[in-house]
């Protein structure tokens, strides 16, 4: 698997690059939460990231005035497991180059998604990107083990907490796995064994011989 990167224009589809972000802040807030020593760990809202100046920014120009919450996902990891999707864009942004493992919504056929559609992206550190409501993604890839991967997630306020209780459960809502948040499990995965939408078919692609 080619590892593109996201100023290639194959990133088209997926996302797109920003500027003139204040971020400096934001990474050097970032870069004081210490790693896991293993796996990855995710925070929705993290009062640390939320009191920098970029917060007001992804509030007012990123999302146009709506609530917003600035939190991060770290650790290690270079494994798909899974792929999620929000009704909203989200923005990231990593004190490292990581990578991203991207697909799209519309191929997922009758509720499965087969893992050769994935591909691959770098994101140099500290470049914000934009991913799509429509681009299925989930937790980053380090490039360097020794590393590890800090990247900040900004997103609606209120994604990624506690799954809502619903009426009824037709249509995709069998996927929803938290608030704004639904999620195509592979079978090996962990969320597959705790309950989650089993999607994904095909290899679960890990990235480590190619970093």
């Amino acid at each position: 698997m080619e590892i593109k990167i996201v100023f290639d224009q194959e990133f088209a589809p997926y996302g797109r690059v920003h500027e003139g972000y204040e971020l400096v802040g934001l990474l050097v807030a970032m870069d004081a939460i210490p790693l896991p020593e293993e796996g990855t760990a995710y925070q929705p809202s993290i009062e640390s990231l939320e009191g920098q100046p970029v917060f007001r920014q992804f509030e007012e120009h990123a999302y146009g005035g709506m609530p917003v919450q600035l939190g991060v996902c770290w650790g290690h990891n270079t494994k798909l497991n899974c792929l999620e999707y929000h009704r909203d864009s989200e923005f990231n942004v990593g004190t490292d180059d990581f990578i991203l493992l991207l697909a799209k919504q519309d191929e997922i056929v009758d509720g499965t998604l087969d893992t050769s559609r994935v591909k691959t992206f770098r994101v140099p550190a500290g470049v914000l990107v934009e991913i799509y409501a429509t681009t299925l993604h989930y937790a980053p890839c380090h490039t360097d083990p020794s590393k590890g991967f800090r990247v900040a997630v900004a997103l609606p306020r209120g994604t990624n907490t506690d799954k809502p209780e619903l009426s009824d459960k037709r249509g995709d809502s069998m996927l929803l796995w938290a608030r704004n948040k639904w999620l195509l499990a592979h079978p090996d995965s962990a969320e597959a064994k705790q309950g989650a939408y089993v999607g994904l078919n095909g290899e679960n692609i890990d990235i480590k011989d190619q970093i």
